[in-house]
């Protein structure tokens, strides 16, 4: 066998720990896959409990993870520090130094990625970044590799477990409310509302102190960010995705999407059209009958559409120390395997060759075509209905279904519920704001986009 690989760890906290402890646990399977041993033989961290690392003292631990890019010594490193700085100028030295790199950091790769693949172009040197999507499910491949005979129509996933955590917590209360109530759909005080289940992500340690980034797309629009590039072979463009968090759903619009035959998700939809790449992320209806739809708790799924293929699915852990070291090491595995192999031979960082990179441009969120859900308090009275229905036809909006309830005993306003065909977004907005100007309308305009993601 070949002389032993040998790595250098950044970080040795959740991730990088399971890292190193699967990497010593599975060693021998790992090195009859990869041809030849792979060793961590240096590590960086500030910050470890060596209790949870058993044979970390059998190698060197850096306080400085700068003299770590710096050994001549290591083949491959591996950045699990997270954030933009200092990884990416950690990231480019070891690129500068020759070293090949495998990192889990989504946020440094949808902002930094086209620097850093340049950089690695150069040198001859690969970036390695499954872990960077949907956590240990091997979906960068999936696209990369075993979809590459396909043209990709379309991908949607649940690419946040924190955000898909909370939505199942809400839909699993109303549920709950609703067989208490003899199966009767609960109102706004029925089931739980954000803010009670973000507590309890928060207490299991799903959602950080501070969960803007799950809860209001940002990490999904990072992961969305990768995953739409390698789908449609377009520069990475992260300014450019449309991010909307799940802060603003309310347990009775949860509640109504199933009784609709809906469920709410948090996802990150990237399509192409003939006008552009759509690049969003956002709360969506989908029907409940999907698979996608029933994926549940702090678990991922992606669905990808190609031409050949039809729809696929790829569902598990997205976070997590050793679902995620599993990704991280199949990438130490894949670049040990590809050492020896010509750099202009190796899989290409974006799946198409760099100079096959395409132009097409990122659709504004004006410019998407879908489906809505529309909910409104209106005035309980005769042609409040017809105001409506005007202001939407004259924008080109059909009516798919409609329901409105009875209003509360001594209310003069009444929920109405409409779904809509699809429309281009700056239809919808331009009627949605002559709606709210109305005054038989209380209050804004609930608005919920639709999927019906069928192929």
């Amino acid at each position: 066998m070949l002389n032993p690989v040998k790595v250098g760890l950044m970080g040795l906290g959740t991730v990088g720990g399971g890292t190193f402890r699967v990497l010593n646990k599975n060693a021998r399977e790992i090195a009859r896959r990869a041809g030849r041993e792979i060793q961590i033989t240096q590590a960086a961290a500030r910050d470890y409990d060596p209790e949870q690392l058993p044979g970390i003292d059998r190698i060197e631990v850096l306080d400085d993870a700068f003299a770590l890019v710096e050994n001549p010594e290591l083949d491959i490193v591996i950045e699990l520090i997270g954030g933009y700085s200092p990884a990416r100028e950690l990231v480019l030295r070891a690129i500068e130094n020759g070293k090949h790199v495998v990192t889990a950091n989504k946020a440094l790769i949808a902002l930094h990625g086209n620097e850093i693949f340049a950089a690695a172009q150069d040198k001859g040197v690969t970036v390695a970044f499954e872990a960077g999507v949907a956590g240990g499910i091997p979906i960068i491949k999936a696209v990369r590799e075993g979809l590459a005979a396909n043209q990709i129509e379309w991908a949607a996933g649940i690419i946040n477990g924190t955000g898909n955590f909370i939505l199942t917590e809400m839909r699993d209360a109303v549920q709950g409310c609703a067989s208490a109530a003899g199966g009767r759909t609960p109102g706004a005080a029925g089931g739980r509302d954000f803010e009670d289940v973000l507590a309890e992500a928060q207490a299991l340690g799903y959602a950080e102190a501070d969960p803007t980034f799950d809860v209001e797309g940002i990490d999904a629009a990072h992961k969305l960010t990768i995953l739409g590039a390698i789908a449609f072979g377009i520069p990475l463009q992260f300014d450019k995705t449309y991010t909307e968090g799940i802060s603003r759903i309310e347990q009775q619009d949860v509640a109504l999407a199933g009784k609709l035959g809906y469920r709410i998700k948090h996802l990150g939809i990237t399509r192409k059209t003939d006008r552009g790449i759509e690049m969003r992320v956002h709360p969506t209806l989908i029907p409940e009958r999907r698979l996608i739809a029933n994926v549940d708790g702090v678990m991922n799924a992606v669905l990808v559409k190609g031409d050949a293929v039809g729809p696929t699915l790829y569902y598990g852990a997205g976070a997590g120390a050793e679902p995620t070291a599993s990704a991280v090491i199949a990438d130490v595995v894949d670049v040990v395997r590809a050492l020896t192999t010509d750099p202009e031979n190796r899989v290409p960082h974006l799946a198409f060759q760099p100079d096959e990179l395409s132009d097409l441009p990122i659709l504004p969120m004006d410019e998407v075509v879908t489906a809505y859900y529309l909910r409104m308090q209106a005035e309980d009275k005769p042609g409040v209905l017809a105001r409506i229905s005007t202001i939407l036809g004259d924008a080109g909006i059909s009516i798919e279904a409609m329901e409105q309830h009875e209003p509360a005993e001594g209310a003069t306003h009444v929920p109405l519920i409409m779904l809509t065909h699809s429309v281009r977004e700056k239809h919808m907005n331009a009627a949605i704001e002559k709606i709210q100007a109305l005054d038989c309308i209380n209050g804004r305009v609930t608005r919920i986009r639709m999927e019906q993601l069928d192929g």
